[in-house]
């Protein structure tokens, strides 16, 4: 498109082709004459605006615009509203800027009427009253443009926002969703769960008057991952997730992560309803399923609580209902459990029992009774078995019934172990007096303490540490533990054996017994299970009583096969004592022989009986 230029007199002159339309000029106007005018006005107009046009166009259009005002100029009766289609058609030919229209108008006013000729009494006043309506239809024609086009980009925008808007929805869709569902399964996860629990429980206006909750766990999952790979243990997650999904559609179904699921049961009747679900679920996962080319079959534990929404959160119905899992998983496995108030409350006292071992260890809380081990030849004191209690500052004493199985379950029996090996030995360490007839001390040693790799180290140290000599410490082992098939633990009470400590079987006759390995091991006492001296109290004549002691008698004969010696435990009458050294028992503890005390009053007594 050619640039801009002056309204003067066009460089041909008044030459030029004819008209491109054929469009007469009126009488006694040139043919040529519109041409030059033509070309004169496109020049004047170039760069004014953007043309969406090549020059050759605009001058086609500002002719055919020449010719309609020519008409005008000389038409009878004289038409004004030329004016006005002539300056709509410029806007619309996009000669819509201010400049345009000014070289408009001062092209048509200095050149139209010269150019075409038109000389007459009321051109002059015809040619004013023309360009003023070419400038007010102009300027309506870019007004209306302009409100159409700004009326067009509201409605872009509305629709743009609309769409915005839609895209913005679907997006917070999108997050919500993978926000509040497992990427795995696509179950609703801990978070969408959470929040329907606590809707079912902070809605009372929905009739949700209970609510229930069971929690499932997949019964040795862990073995799938490590046999198979975590990949066939995600496809199986999917599957069991599907089963419970169509099994349980009207429940929600939720997966908390790993291999745990927990179903809603919402507007309960009572327990019966949630157990119906559990057993659902649980036949549901049981049912076996093909992940990869494998036909796996799984089982699972269930937890169940129901109870009245009110006076219930979130938090303490998935605490319940979590240990309610441990329990079916500690029964066995492959069932439900019920959550049961009084055992939750006897599990929560036994974990703040355990909790606090440590720091009564730290506070020195744990103290030492004893017990003789008493010969039945002579009546002489030949040990004392150390038995740990604890001062407890709100239970007041407490024995180890209550709280050794579960510093055993938690490993905490390793340090109270180490205490009271430490304790026994430094208090044995000062019977010297006593010379040669000086008592030792036997203490029984736990699973893990028999396992630990450092046990021989640690016993050595105390010995060396106390000077207690070793001959004058006894250790006690389950048999069970004695008749392990792991070396290790045998091999470090070899070791012990060798530098002189004695080993001695605890409750001997309850586990199970190798002869063969029993010949083997390194042991100089059995110490028999009170079970069977407890059938000694019966007469004599009483069919249980013999068998029993027929019993004691054969595990006596047994020991002196080995070239063991032997002591009774339970032992809390003298017919018992006597039946048991008439069938050559060495020893007995028990209540007849006396009762566990502190390491003063024993002492005090043996030096009363010596």
């Amino acid at each position: 498109m050619a640039s801009g230029g002056s309204v003067g007199e066009h460089s041909d002159g008044t030459s030029g082709p004819s008209a491109p339309d054929g469009h007469a000029c009126g009488p006694g106007v040139p043919a040529s004459c519109p041409n030059v005018f033509a070309r004169a006005w496109a020049k004047a107009v170039s760069g004014t605006s953007y043309l969406p046009m090549t020059q050759a166009q605009l001058e086609a259009l500002l002719h055919r615009l020449t010719g309609r005002l020519a008409e005008a100029l000389v038409s009878e009766p004289f038409d004004v509203r030329v004016g006005h289609q002539v300056g709509a058609e410029l806007v619309a030919a996009h000669i819509a800027s201010a400049e345009g229209l000014g070289r408009t108008i001062e092209v048509i006013q200095l050149r139209l009427l010269r150019d075409l000729g038109l000389v007459t009494e009321d051109a002059e006043d015809r040619m004013a009253r023309l360009l003023a309506t070419v400038a007010t239809g102009y300027a309506r024609a870019l007004r209306d443009r302009t409100l159409d086009e700004q009326e067009s980009i509201r409605r872009a925008a509305m629709v743009a926002r609309a769409e915005a808007e839609r895209a913005l929805r679907d997006s917070e869709a999108r997050f919500r969703h993978q926000a509040t569902h497992d990427p795995l399964t696509d179950l609703p996860n801990r978070t969408l769960f959470t929040e329907r629990l606590a809707a079912a429980i902070d809605s009372p206006g929905r009739g949700a008057d209970r609510v229930g909750v069971c929690f499932l766990d997949l019964d040795r999952f862990k073995v799938v991952n490590d046999s198979l790979g975590h990949q066939v243990g995600d496809m199986l997650l999917v599957s069991v997730a599907d089963r419970l999904r169509r099994a349980l559609g009207e429940h929600l179904v939720a997966r908390l992560g790993g291999d745990e699921f927990v179903i809603l049961v919402e507007r309960t009747a009572g327990t019966d309803d949630v157990v119906k679900v559990a057993e659902t679920a649980l036949a549901a996962v049981s049912e076996p399923a093909l992940v990869d080319g494998h036909e796996l079959t799984v089982s699972a534990s269930i937890g169940i609580v129901e109870r009245p929404v009110a006076g219930t959160t979130p938090v303490d119905l998935m605490r319940a209902a979590d240990a309610t899992l441990h329990w079916a998983k500690a029964d066995g496995g492959a069932r439900w459990s019920l959550f049961d108030v009084e055992r939750s409350r006897r599990e929560l006292a036994r974990y703040a029992l355990s909790a606090a071992i440590p720091a009564a260890l730290d506070r020195g809380e744990f103290h030492l009774d004893y017990q003789p081990l008493t010969s039945l030849r002579d009546g002489r004191v030949l040990g004392v078995e150390a038995l740990v209690r604890w001062r407890h500052p709100e239970l007041g004493t407490l024995y180890p019934g209550t709280f050794i199985e579960l510093a055993e379950e938690t490993g905490l029996i390793v340090p109270l172990g180490s205490w009271v090996l430490a304790e026994a030995c430094r208090e044995a360490a000062t019977w010297s007096s006593f010379g040669a007839a000086a008592p030792f001390v036997s203490v029984n040693l736990a699973v893990r303490q028999v396992h630990r790799p450092g046990l021989v180290r640690e016993v050595r140290e105390v010995l060396d540490r106390t000077g207690l000599p070793p001959e004058r410490l006894q250790l006690e082992v389950t048999e069970s533990t004695m008749m392990s098939a792991v070396e290790e633990p045998v091999r470090a009470l070899r070791v012990l054996a060798d530098m002189g400590v004695r080993i001695a079987i605890d409750d001997f006759g309850t586990g199970y017994c190798n002869l063969t390995y029993l010949r083997d091991l390194p042991v100089t006492e059995l110490k028999i299970a009170g079970e069977f001296v407890a059938g000694l109290r019966a007469p004599a004549d009483d069919p249980a009583s013999r068998t029993d002691e027929r019993i004691l008698a054969s595990l006596v004969s047994l020991a002196r096969a080995l070239n063991l010696t032997v002591t009774a435990e339970g032992v809390e009458t003298e017919g018992q004592a006597d039946r048991l050294r008439a069938i050559g028992c060495d020893a007995a503890q028990g209540w007849h022989f006396g009762k566990p005390e502190p390491a003063a009053r024993l002492l005090e007594r043996l030096s009363a009986a010596g």
